[in-house]
């Protein structure tokens, strides 16, 4: 069966004049010619994509499109309409093109798909459909433009385009959008066709629904600056760790492609310029790589989990810290009662209030209790978060539910950090498991929405309930004991482990592991009252403090050390530092990794072994030096950190006189570029 059809195309026909009423006649216009089971079920997938994001194209086209189970093969209905219709209300359409495709589509039926969205950069070809004499003409034009490329040659990097002499940079991009199916493809082209105007070698990977070939490491390594024109997460960003960046809506690419080139290029000559995120860097690279080893893997999928984590962290702890300011420490007693028996115009009274009372007033004691109940909350996410992405890790979005609910059952059996990694690499290997069985197509729509992940979480949260959770939870129970009777000279090694720790790859999965063990202690604590994970936090979070503090201050007091970009750069470093941000020291560690790392292991090493000793606790997992309120003995968390800088930096001074390298007067791009 052909992909359209003359009953299938309305040539100046429908007098609609909102998109809505638009699809839903192109969709009746499927059902009547036996293409669609159901014009509403048609209409209602549509337009349920059509509100994520306009399908309405520069040019005076649109694309409406969608996947469905009322369809059995990829079909596309073209209107011609007499009058423009805003599907985008800065230019209104007069071509519409709706495509569907099944729910279990292949990807070859997805490649003629996607062509189509291609060939619409075609000038002549859509000249042609505005001037089709009859339904027959559109349908030969159509038919034409499918047959006329495959999405598999369009998928391939396209090679440097001939640009002139005097093109130094080259640039690449990736283009996705929530479908994969039109804008992906038509932001690539757009942007392909402007680099040619343009004379800067381009080359594009196209995240679509029919798949995509990476890009190579050898053009991502010789590449100036990365593209994204894109409405979802770009796989496998990781790749592009410390290019420079710019990222825009996928409409933009294919609107303003050349604006787009022209900042790639000037984020490429500007030291300053936003990078992509170089805290995945050890993540698989594409597809031209070795098959990843298990325990790449398996670090991958951890640091999916950790980093999806965080943010709940961050904003339950800052959260809590903040109700402890105005509610006084005390305020976990009554904070329930407060927070939902009180409101704004009427407040608690002073005997509803804590007692003693350590807070700002019953303004405060009310505001107080509202944050540590909404960060407490919060902070409940952390291990089903945990579990959830662990899970995600492993098995994409199948595995999500299953490892939210493993993490979730974890939680209620006090089964902590470790239960929510174990029941999310669980539900995460159950849930791959089951998706690289062989089913029928009928059944191949159910499976990941449906079937994977209710057996999925009846296996993973199922055996977390009858076998492992209990023994996971005296485990936790028997580590919580022994940090809580950490004292003395324990508790300095135990800083002093912490230290090395967080300061050996500056971001990295060493780095993410002590991190995440001292969160993992913060939640419980608070509600617990004990002290050990609250100092656990301080430390590492000191420790955290030392590297980019280090450096800034060894650039300061030896300037002819360091080369002109890293001067610069140190001047960041102190905020960087100041906010818990290790990572403002990573310019310098690519620089000279042999010096600046055992360094900056020193000054945490100091820094660690001190916080524990003055027993300095916190109750904010991030923040550094921004959030006094929530850290107790703030001058001596203060102290121990200028001290593990003070080693740093004298450190770092050290070990580049003892083998000193030659200061670059003149800088290459590669080393400013590096050093930014």
């Amino acid at each position: 069966m052909s992909i359209t059809a003359s009953d299938l195309v309305s040539l100046d026909e429908l007098t609609e004049d909102e998109p809505r009423a638009v699809i839903r006649a192109l969709a009746e216009r499927l059902a009547a010619a036996g293409r669609a089971e159901s014009a509403d079920a048609v209409f209602d997938a549509a337009w349920a994509r059509e509100e994520q994001s306009s399908t309405g194209m520069p040019g005076g086209f649109a694309i409406p499109h969608c996947r469905t189970a009322a369809v059995s093969e990829p079909t596309v209905a073209f209107a011609r309409l007499p009058q423009p219709v805003a599907f985008d209300p800065d230019e209104p359409s007069d071509l519409v093109f709706f495509i569907t495709v099944p729910e279990s589509a292949g990807q070859e039926h997805l490649k003629i798909l996607s062509t189509l969205a291609t060939s619409l950069m075609d000038d002549a070809f859509v000249a042609s459909l505005r001037s089709a004499q009859s339904p027959d003409h559109a349908v030969e034009l159509l038919d034409s433009a499918l047959g006329g490329r495959t999405r598999q040659q369009a998928e391939q990097p396209a090679p440097a385009p001939a640009h002139s002499a005097g093109a130094s940079q080259s640039v690449v991009a990736v283009t996705a959008c929530p479908t994969g199916i039109a804008h992906t493809y038509m932001a690539a082209d757009a942007l392909k066709q402007a680099a040619e105007r343009l004379g800067i070698a381009l080359q594009v990977e196209t995240q679509g629904s029919s798949g995509s070939t990476p890009l190579e490491r050898s053009a991502i390594a010789e590449a100036s600056a990365v593209i994204f024109a894109a409405d979802v997460d770009i796989r496998d960003k990781q790749r592009f760790a410390g290019k420079p960046v710019v990222a825009a809506r996928v409409r933009r690419g294919i609107n303003e492609p050349e604006s787009l080139l022209r900042e790639a290029l000037a984020a490429a000559d500007d030291p300053q310029a936003q990078t992509v995120d170089t805290d995945d860097a050890a993540a698989p690279h594409a597809a031209d790589e070795k098959p990843e080893s298990f325990g790449r893997k398996t670090q991958r999928v951890l640091m999916t989990g950790v980093s999806y984590m965080i943010p709940f962290v961050a904003a339950g702890g800052l959260l809590i810290a903040l109700g402890f300011l105005l509610g006084g420490y005390n305020i976990t007693d009554t904070a329930e009662d407060i927070a939902f028996g009180s409101t704004l115009w009427n407040l608690p009274s002073e005997a509803e209030l804590p007692d003693p009372f350590h807070g700002f007033g019953a303004l405060g004691g009310y505001l107080g209790a509202v944050f540590f109940v909404i960060g407490g909350a919060a902070m409940n996410f952390l291990v089903p978060a945990l579990a959830g992405y662990i899970a995600y890790g492993m098995a994409d979005r199948p595995g999500i539910a299953p490892g939210f609910t493993a993490g979730a059952v974890a939680l209620s059996m006090d089964a902590g950090f470790i239960g929510g990694i174990v029941g999310g690499v669980l539900a995460g290997a159950v849930a791959a498991g089951f998706r690289q069985l062989d089913v029928p197509r009928w059944l191949a729509g159910l499976m990941p929405v449906v079937i994977i992940p209710l057996l999925a979480t009846i296996v993973a949260a199922g055996s977390m309930v009858l076998f492992l959770g209990g023994p996971i939870a005296e485990l936790t129970g028997a580590l919580e004991a022994w940090l809580e009777g950490m004292t003395g000279s324990a508790a300095v090694v135990l800083g002093l482990i912490l230290g090395l720790m967080m300061c050996v790859d500056l971001g990295g999965p060493v780095n993410k592991v002590a991190y995440s063990f001292a969160v993992a202690g913060l939640s419980g604590a608070v509600a617990a009252g004990a002290d050990a994970p609250l100092m656990i936090m301080a430390t590492v979070m000191a420790a955290g403090m030392v590297p980019p503090l280090g450096m800034a201050l060894a650039t300061f007091l030896d300037r002819r050390l360091f080369t002109r970009a890293e001067q610069e750069n140190g001047k960041t470093a102190v905020l960087l530092g100041a906010a818990f941000i290790s990572e403002g020291a990573i310019p310098f560690a690519a620089a000279d990794p042999l010096r600046v790392l055992p360094a900056s292991m020193l000054g945490g090493a100091t820094t660690g072994a001190l916080t524990m000793a003055f027993g300095v606790t916190s109750f904010a997992p991030h923040g550094g030096v921004f959030v006094p309120f929530a850290v107790e003995s703030f001058p001596l968390f203060l102290i121990a950190v200028v001290c593990g800088a003070a080693v740093t930096a004298l450190s770092v001074i050290a070990l580049k006189r003892w083998a000193r390298r030659a200061p670059a007067e003149a800088e290459t791009p590669e080393m400013q570029l590096a050093a930014a």
